[in-house]
């Protein structure tokens, strides 16, 4: 078994994988963003739908397929522990397309309802490498 996307040491099977199933919920909201980022890399894109919280959700979600995501790395975490309703998660996400490689710098803000968390939106703090209509990873 290969190693989870979301940069955590344990096999995808065991990490993301479940939340993707809908096996068990994510307890907090860098758990949620990180099976997010996992769902981009692995082109789940009902996952990255169910996650998102419906007020802010798009309604094309699909993931470019000449986009690889390569990379994560969870900056900070503010509130979104088990007990909280509200949290963000600052992140790095390393990516890559046929023409160039990036980083995308996203602090995101999640929110929990019925007790599920959900993706709610986010700023990007910054990108190293600029470019128009350059993917976000929402």
């Amino acid at each position: 078994m290969s190693d989870c996307p979301c940069g955590n040491s344990l096999p995808f099977q065991e990490c993301c994988r479940p939340l993707h199933r809908q096996e068990r919920l994510a307890t907090t909201a860098e758990e949620l963003m990180r099976s997010r980022y996992s769902a981009y890399a692995v082109r789940d894109d009902d996952h990255v739908f169910r996650t998102w919280h419906p007020r802010t959700r798009p309604e094309d979600v699909s993931t470019s397929q000449a986009l690889r995501w390569q990379g994560l790395e969870v900056l900070a975490t503010d509130a979104g522990r088990e007990s909280d309703d509200r949290g963000t998660v600052e992140f790095r996400a390393r990516y890559a397309t046929d023409s160039q490689r990036g980083v995308m710098h996203e602090l995101s803000r999640f929110e929990r309802r019925a007790g599920r968390w959900f993706y709610v939106d986010g700023d990007e703090v910054g990108r190293s490498t600029p470019s128009p209509g350059a993917p976000t990873a929402r």
